[in-house]
């Protein structure tokens, strides 16, 4: 056996790594959540670890504002760096998306706004679309000719605007 192996084999068997039970124990009571329970670590540190023991201690803080991972620091010179996943709660369903509140082919008044003006003509919805949606709309035409669409936003029910820059 060469006194590398050797070496090796002594240091497993004497426990010459960071005990990883410890910091599961560190990130639970830093989060103050238990593994798997929301806002505890996600799983515990994965056990084929070999991580050189630290002598100064670990360091846990928050990756990122948003608290989605710890990171827990060795102090020594040349020391490691875990980042630990954190169980966050479900996330609430997304909304019901609003309502239509214009249908294709209902009429419409086009205001086009600009500073300290409004203008604002008849047309027709060629798209339906809740408020806030940006739909084609088409000018009445004067006479029997035909508009050119453009896009426009829905305001309300009847009214959709255009802003000028």
């Amino acid at each position: 056996m060469t006194p590398s192996l050797v070496l090796f084999a002594a240091a497993a068997v004497s426990g010459a790594y960071a005990d990883l039970e410890a910091i599961d124990r560190q990130v639970a009571a830093f989060t103050g959540a238990p593994i798997g329970a929301v806002g505890g670590a996600l799983t515990p540190v994965d056990r084929r670890l070999r991580l050189q023991p630290c002598h100064t201690g670990v360091a846990l803080s928050w990756r990122t504002a948003q608290q989605l991972s710890v990171v827990v620091q060795c102090g020594d010179a040349n020391g490691w760096r875990l980042f630990v996943p954190v169980r966050r709660a479900a996330p609430v369903a997304a909304a019901a998306p609003a309502p239509d509140v214009v249908k294709r082919g209902d009429s419409v008044a086009i205001a086009i706004t600009g500073d300290g003006f409004t203008v604002s003509q008849p047309g027709e919805a060629m798209e339906a679309g809740a408020v806030g949606d940006w739909i084609r709309v088409r000018p009445a035409a004067a006479g029997n000719g035909r508009s050119d669409p453009m896009r426009a936003r829905i305001e309300r029910p009847g009214l959709v605007t255009l802003p000028m820059p």
